[in-house]
């Protein structure tokens, strides 16, 4: 693959794509950012982000919807990608039973566009965004991409899911080497302000209630941005070949017969919620006043990554201590947000 053609990374703005554009272009990677820039969360902070990666003379951005089908055409039509990386969706699960469509527009609709343009235009390796959310309600940890992942507990999930089945039917069909990514839940400096480590640090700050729910019995995979981004960059320019030792009498789920493969991005190492929620008070030396509440709908007790796969193909594993992480994270919102709410 030519390392001077510029990489295609949608969701530029959103915090994995800005890290990901970020880390390529310190590289001297040249990198198209592609985002909408919509007001899910506080447009300050994409904009604050894209502003960064502006100051990067290898970087052009676009401002689409990945719905908008003759728009993603023509960016496909008149640039040339080798490599996409697809992290742009509407991300979150306890949204998804709010505003279902957004799922489906973004998720399905905005994904098929990306497909067609990488099918259309030859592109080498698509990279794209799943989510630990695909194993719903399964109960074997940890979470392995060998294992069937047929019963999503929330639209977010399924539509996660669907991506992977769609990859995967262009890959077959026609040769696009894809690679499907099970983020579990990451974490980090510039990150999503409705993820948990964003919302308890501004809660505390402000001398307000912190939720807890299913009274703390919850733990997580919790994943630092940049261990995340080193896994991508590790196998951005590798993509997919067939598996020849691939058996449709015994179908493995993290493989296949065409140029696809599935790995999960994960710290390999739950964390008990209320550990979390200490490590944060540590940090801000500050107390949280904690709400405990039920299990909300959408949401799984645990969340556990099998990375054996990638740690086998391409050496990752991951290096950051949660309290190292959570640290970083809580001197970067204090220094933009200073001690104060949102």
């Amino acid at each position: 693959m030519d390392v001077q053609k510029p990489i295609l990374v949608t969701g530029a703005a959103g915090f994995i794509g800005f890290s990901i554009a970020l880390k390529l272009l310190e590289a001297g990677r040249v990198v198209a950012g592609l985002d909408n820039i919509n007001d899910y969360y506080d447009v300050r902070l994409k904009q604050d982000r894209l502003s960064i990666l502006d100051k990067h003379a290898g970087f052009k951005f676009f401002k689409l919807d990945l719905e908008n089908h003759k728009a993603i055409e023509a960016l496909f039509s008149t640039h040339s990608f080798d490599i996409v990386v697809h992290m742009a969706a509407q991300a979150g699960v306890r949204y998804s039973l709010v505003n279902p469509r957004a799922y489906t527009q973004s998720n399905i609709d905005g994904f098929l566009n990306v497909l067609e343009g990488s099918r259309r235009t030859g592109v080498k390796h698509l990279v794209f965004a799943s989510s630990s959310s695909v194993y719903g309600a399964n109960r074997k940890v940890p979470f392995s991409v060998h294992d069937n992942v047929d019963h999503p507990v929330s639209l977010y999930a399924a539509t996660k899911k669907a991506n992977e089945l769609m990859a995967h039917s262009y890959a077959h069909l026609y040769g696009v080497p894809s690679t499907g990514l099970r983020f579990f839940t990451v974490y980090g400096p510039w990150g999503r302000p409705d993820m948990a480590l964003f919302l308890f640090t501004r809660a505390i700050l402000a001398g307000q209630p912190i939720k807890i729910f299913n009274d703390g019995l919850m733990s997580r995979d919790f994943t630092y941005i940049d261990d995340v981004v080193e896994a991508i960059l590790r196998l951005i320019d590798h993509p997919p070949a067939a598996d020849p030792q691939w058996d449709g009498l015994r179908p493995d789920p993290g493989a296949s017969f065409a140029p696809y493969r599935i790995y999960n991005i994960g710290n390999n190492n739950p964390v008990e919620l209320l550990e979390f929620v200490s490590a944060i008070e540590d940090c801000l030396q500050m107390q949280a006043q904690k709400q405990f509440l039920p299990m909300q709908p959408g949401d799984v007790q645990m969340t556990f990554a099998d990375i054996q796969d990638i740690a086998r193909d391409f050496g990752f594993h991951p290096r950051t201590p949660l309290r190292e992480g959570i640290s970083s994270f809580v001197a970067w919102y204090r220094q933009y947000y200073g001690d104060r709410r949102e």
